[in-house]
């Protein structure tokens, strides 16, 4: 949930019934897990850094992030997909991945773990690294020191310049 004012999102609450943890933010005055200050994590390469990202579970086949995934899955110590991108940017802003990114969210979905990153100390922006808009088609949200990393990471991506091609499976494996 978040609160908007004359076009800026001033506060953001993320709740995860599952942990029973409520991470929030208020511009200009840090992020909170309850109640308690959180900050990004201080990983500085994406060889270490841990991240996440979200796709459809039906037809993700046909999921162009799906190619993302395995590029970042085999670059990177590891890629999550809890199911939840608020949970997602929650978890960059405490430290617990280092970048979260994704394609085709709503505004909704964002507005609330944008701020709190940002309030936590990281960086927001869409995949090509250019300022974010909530109505923009894609998004990522990182500690800050892996952003560069990552965009460029995304422009080879995007190029087709994939340093990890699928393998083909022949015979028994």
């Amino acid at each position: 949930m978040a609160l908007e004012r004359q076009g800026e999102v001033i506060a953001g609450v993320i709740f995860d019934p599952t942990r029973d943890e409520m991470f929030s933010a208020e511009r200009g005055s840090g992020a909170f897990l309850n109640g308690k200050p959180i900050r990004v994590s201080k990983t500085k390469t994406l060889d270490a850094a841990l991240v996440s990202t979200g796709f459809p579970s039906r037809r993700r086949h046909l999921n162009v992030n799906v190619h993302f995934y395995y590029q970042l899955a085999m670059l990177t110590h590891g890629v999550r997909r809890a199911g939840a991108a608020a949970i997602d940017f929650a978890y960059v802003a405490c430290g617990r991945v280092e970048a979260f990114w994704e394609i085709g969210l709503n505004p909704w979905d964002m507005a609330a773990g944008v701020l709190i990153v940002e309030e936590a100390g990281g960086r927001t922006s869409d995949m090509y690294g250019n300022k974010l808009s909530l109505t923009g088609r894609h998004v990522m949200a990182d500690n800050g020191l892996v952003h560069d990393e990552l965009v460029g990471l995304f422009q080879r991506i995007l190029n087709n310049e994939v340093q990890y091609p699928m393998v083909e499976i022949t015979g028994d494996f």
